[in-house]
Order: C-alpha cells, then sequence, then structure tokens
C-alpha cells in the first residue's frame, strides 16, 4: 500500500468535530441526564416513596434497566472475542464500536443498581458484611470484573491509534493532545510491543467468555433464586444469555448504521457488514424466541395456580399489551426483515436493530414486573396500590437520564477518538492487497 492510501485512511477515520447535529445530541443527551439527576436528588431527599415501588414491587424499572444494561453489554465479547479468536476479520470496523458500547453499558448498569439502593450511603455494607452465598455478591464480583477487562480490550488495540493522533497535532486541540499523550505517548509501535498487545488482546479475548456468561448467568440467578411464579426456572441463564447476545447485536447494528451515516464511513462499514450481521441477528432472535417459547410453554402446559395468574397476565391479562410488543418487536419482525437479502441492506437493518433494542427493553421490564405482582401467596390486606405498578415521572427520569448517559459516553468516545481502529486497518488492506 502506498503512502497516499495509508493518510486517506487514516483521515477517513480521524475522530470529526461536532457538527451542529452533533451539538443539538449533546445538549439534548445533557439535559435528559439533567432531569434524571435532579429527580436522583429529589429521591435521595425524600426516599423511595417518590418512586411506584411498594412491598410487592420492590424492583421496577431500575432493575428493568440494569438488566438491559449487562445484556447489552455482553456484545464486547461477542464482537471482540469470539469473532476475534475464531479468526474472522470481516468484524474489524465494528470491535470498537462493540467494545465501547460494552464499556458505557457496565458502567451505567453499576450506577442503576446504586440508584435502586434506597440508602446508597450503606453500600459498603456489601464489601464488609458480604456473603459468598449470596448471588449479589457474585454480581459485584463479575460485573467488576466484566468492566475492567472490557476497558482494557477498547485501550490495548487503541494504542497504536493514539500514536497516530499525536502526529496529527494540527487536527486537534491542547487539551486532546495532552490527552493522547497522556494516554499513549510510551507506544513506540516497535515489535516488542505489538507482540505483548497482541498477546494480551488474545488473553483477554480469551477471559472475557467465562466472565461475560458468567454475569448473565448470575444475573439470571438473582431472580430464579428467588421462589417466584415466573423466576422459578432451570432455564434463566441459557434464557437471559441468548437474550444478551441478542440485544447486544442489535445495538451494534443501529450504531454501525448511525457513525456510517454521520461520519461517511461507506468505505469502511460497507452493505456486507450489514448482510453478515443481519444474519447473525437473525439467528440470535430465532435462538432467543425457542428460549421464549421453552420458558413459557413448559408452565403453561402444568398451569399450577400461581403460575396460571402470571402467565394469563401476560398473555391476555394487564402486561399482554407490552408482551406481545415485545415478542413482536425484539423477535418477530426483525426475523421477517432480516431472513430476506434486501431486509439486511443497511437501512431496513438499522430498523431491525432498533426494533430489537427497544423491544428488548420493555422484555426486560416484563422479566421483573409481573411476577412480583403474582407472588405464591395471595395479595391481601393491602392498598389497591399495592396490587399494581407504574413508575413516577422520578423513575421514568432516572431511567431515560441513565440510558442518555450510557449514549453520551458513546458520542464522546466518538468525537475523542477513531471509532473504527485505523491501524488495524490499514495492516489489514495491505494484507489484502498481498493476498
Amino acid at each position: 500500500m502506498d503512502t497516499l492510501a495509508k493518510q486517506q485512511i487514516t483521515e477517513d477515520l480521524l475522530p470529526q468535530k461536532f457538527g451542529k447535529q452533533g451539538q443539538i445530541w449533546v445538549a439534548f443527551l445533557s439535559v435528559l441526564c439533567l432531569v434524571g439527576f435532579i429527580a436522583y436528588c429529589r429521591q435521595l431527599s425524600k426516599g423511595l416513596v417518590v418512586t411506584g415501588m411498594r412491598d410487592y414491587v420492590s424492583w421496577g424499572i431500575y432493575i428493568s434497566n440494569f438488566v438491559f444494561f449487562v445484556a447489552i453489554s455482553l456484545v464486547g465479547s461477542l464482537i471482540t472475542a469470539v469473532l476475534r479468536l475464531t479468526d474472522v476479520h470481516w468484524s474489524t470496523p465494528l470491535t470498537r464500536i462493540a467494545e465501547i458500547i460494552a464499556v458505557s453499558a457496565v458502567t451505567f448498569a453499576s450506577i442503576i443498581i446504586i440508584v435502586d439502593m434506597g440508602r446508597p450511603d450503606r453500600f459498603y455494607n456489601l464489601f464488609i458484611h458480604g456473603r459468598l452465598q449470596s448471588p449479589i455478591v457474585w454480581d459485584v464480583i463479575v460485573i467488576t470484573t466484566y468492566f475492567f477487562i472490557s476497558l482494557l480490550l477498547l485501550y490495548f488495540p487503541l494504542l497504536p491509534d493514539l500514536q497516530i493522533l499525536l502526529k496529527y497535532k494540527e487536527k486537534t486541540n491542547k487539551y486532546l493532545y495532552k490527552l493522547y499523550t497522556f494516554l499513549g505517548s510510551f507506544w513506540k509501535n516497535t515489535p516488542g510491543q505489538i507482540s505483548i498487545s497482541n498477546k494480551a488482546v488474545n488473553i483477554l479475548c480469551i477471559t472475557i467468555i467465562p466472565v461475560a456468561f458468567s454475569i448473565h448467568t448470575v444475573t439470571s440467578w438473582l431472580f430464579a433464586t428467588t421462589y417466584r411464579p415466573g423466576w422459578d426456572s432451570t432455564n434463566f441463564g441459557a434464557y437471559f444469555i441468548s437474550g444478551a447476545f441478542l440485544v447486544g447485536a442489535g445495538g451494534v447494528v443501529v450504531a454501525m448504521y448511525v457513525f456510517r451515516t454521520h461520519y461517511k464511513l461507506e468505505k469502511y462499514i460497507t452493505d456486507d457488514h450489514f448482510d453478515k450481521m443481519g444474519k447473525v441477528l437473525v439467528m440470535l432472535a430465532l435462538l432467543y424466541l425457542y428460549f421464549n417459547v421453552n420458558e413459557f410453554l413448559v408452565p403453561a402446559f402444568k398451569m399450577k395456580k400461581p403460575e396460571e395468574e402470571h402467565l394469563l397476565g401476560l398473555f391476555t391479562g394487564e402486561f399482554a399489551p407490552v408482551f406481545w410488543f415485545a415478542i413482536t418487536t425484539a423477535m418477530i419482525i426483525p426475523i421477517l426483515i432480516l431472513i430476506f437479502k434486501k431486509g439486511r441492506k443497511p437501512k431496513p437493518a438499522f430498523v431491525a436493530g432498533l426494533l430489537v433494542v427497544i423491544g428488548s427493553w420493555f422484555k426486560r421490564y416484563l422479566i421483573v414486573t409481573p411476577t412480583l405482582l403474582h407472588p405464591f401467596l395471595p395479595i391481601h390486606d393491602v392498598p389497591a396500590s399495592y396490587h399494581h405498578y407504574f413508575p413516577t415521572w422520578e423513575e421514568w427520569s432516572i431511567a431515560i437520564g441513565s440510558l442518555a448517559g450510557a449514549l453520551l459516553i458513546i458520542t464522546f468516545f466518538a468525537r475523542i477518538f477513531p471509532i473504527i481502529p485505523i491501524q488495524e486497518t490499514i495492516t489489514e488492506t495491505e494484507e489484502h492487497e498481498k493476498a
């Protein structure tokens, strides 16, 4: 590859300043975060009484958001680890997108758990009095481990690009230049450094797969080890993991389309990438649909009284509109779109990915709320409000603010660092030309 071609790739992939649309987007997300922060300050001041949660529904959309964030974070291990270890080179432009989604999602999964606590100042008790018998302790351990592995998987492949960014001093400001110097001035791109970095990345890829499976399995155990209709299942680990793969892949497809469109990356995120990711989404949607059928068919066949109330509430009762909306948007419609080649073009694939993400959030809401409203012992002698749950404006504001915060991290990352690996793209282009 000649110098001009390398320079063209580099200039195409360098971070770009926010235009007017970018500034409006950042302002919009910042306002949502600010409203969420104000709502949380009100919750801290007055207590959890400002929420719609009561004795029975003690988990609401906070925990739904937590499960959603944990689920979508699995995309880091799917795109970065699994595809890298199986020597799938077409995923290179997607690896950094997947990792930043994973890091931002795990960050806010941790934050939303603290938000859900009525007394966050007592969080330290988890470390002082925590018991290994509790899945909550396991969850803290695996989430923390997963966060740091994901952060390293994001950082190590970024080092060669930091060296490139330092060479283009005129295209950045002094603050970003200082940041690049702090993060990557030691990187000289020597064969020794490259060898150590590649070994480290391979070790991290191998490590993150069991950790990723653990984080979703342990999260599912928080539910499955609680004796409730709808949660009393040995299927929950696989059920959660399959759903996490689906929403993570859907999130990547959405991000692919947004970055390709706004940063003019059609040469690097091609129609072929959407075609391949569309096939992956179809496979994962079919897999998750299978686990959904398995999860509901067996208790429906037995129809024990508590399970009957829970299932009827989902299929034909008060949660039926949300249930069928989630099933249809997260699985059925995306399969119908992506199973055809024309549906795997960028725009329809983006629509399918967006439907998967939206439907998957509501699916997590359905995992939490209906079960809590149908305990094994019938609800009686309580206020009428205890029989129903609907989030207050404070809950909605905090939940939406956390989602906006995760998007804000991704947005600022794309402004500061190359969203597609520059050095890896140049290397793979050279190898392709030699072949």
